[in-house]
């Protein structure tokens, strides 16, 4: 697919909003009527022109009360369409890095980074508020993360990663997201990114044990 940008007249476009609810999270075609306030049939053919463009494919099933129903999510392609110009710039630095740098210098680099990013953070007493301010820094520098509950764990996962193009080249770059994540939750975050095709974020919190907070 040739490259694009995303520019306002998309972003204002029905197929622009598409776009940027399921940037967040795959949607059914029922859900993504819902929150566009159109037919099922008017967002069905807006999804197959995406699709046709390689922006959207099906992801899954989700059961309904009646029967399943199809998923859909960007494609990596879709990537190319939100304005990234740190990306360069971001692949060239760590580039530089490893030709100056030890391994363990340039990820006390990256962690230092996102300690740095956390700082800003404002504070919570509870687990609760500080996992849901993780996810709002998160959204902040550009991902698009939901909390899930998980036995004793707590999981943010993305469909998406703020880093991806950075990241798909140097994947030690997760370790900033990594610190900046357990520096707000204050809490042990150990990072379990998916790196197959389009990245996505997967940051497992491990919630410690005594009196509940």
């Amino acid at each position: 697919m040739e490259a694009r940008k995303l520019d306002k007249r998309f972003f204002e476009s029905t197929r622009g909003q598409i776009v940027t609810i399921l940037r967040g999270s795959p949607c059914t075609v029922d859900e993504l009527a819902g929150k566009l306030d159109l037919t099922d049939n008017a967002v069905r053919a807006h999804l197959l022109t995406l699709e046709r463009d390689g922006l959207v494919r099906q992801s899954g099933l989700r059961r309904g009360p009646r029967k399943p129903h199809f998923t859909y999510e960007l494609t990596p392609d879709a990537d190319a369409l939100f304005p990234k110009a740190y990306d360069t710039l971001l692949n060239q630095l760590i580039a530089v890095l490893k030709n100056r740098l030890k391994p363990s210098e340039i990820e006390e680099v990256l962690r230092e980074v996102g300690r740095a990013v956390a700082a800003d953070a404002p504070a919570a007493n509870d687990l609760e508020s500080r996992v849901q301010i993780a996810v709002k820094v998160l959204e902040s520098i550009g991902g698009a993360a939901q909390v899930q509950e998980r036995e004793d764990k707590i999981l943010i996962a993305a469909t998406g990663c703020p880093l991806a193009a950075a990241v798909e080249a140097h994947p030690e770059v997760c370790r900033l997201a990594e610190t900046l994540v357990a520096e707000i939750v204050k809490v042990p975050v150990e990072e379990k990114c998916d790196r197959e095709g389009r990245p996505k974020c997967r940051f497992e919190i491990t919630p410690q044990k005594g009196p509940k907070e």
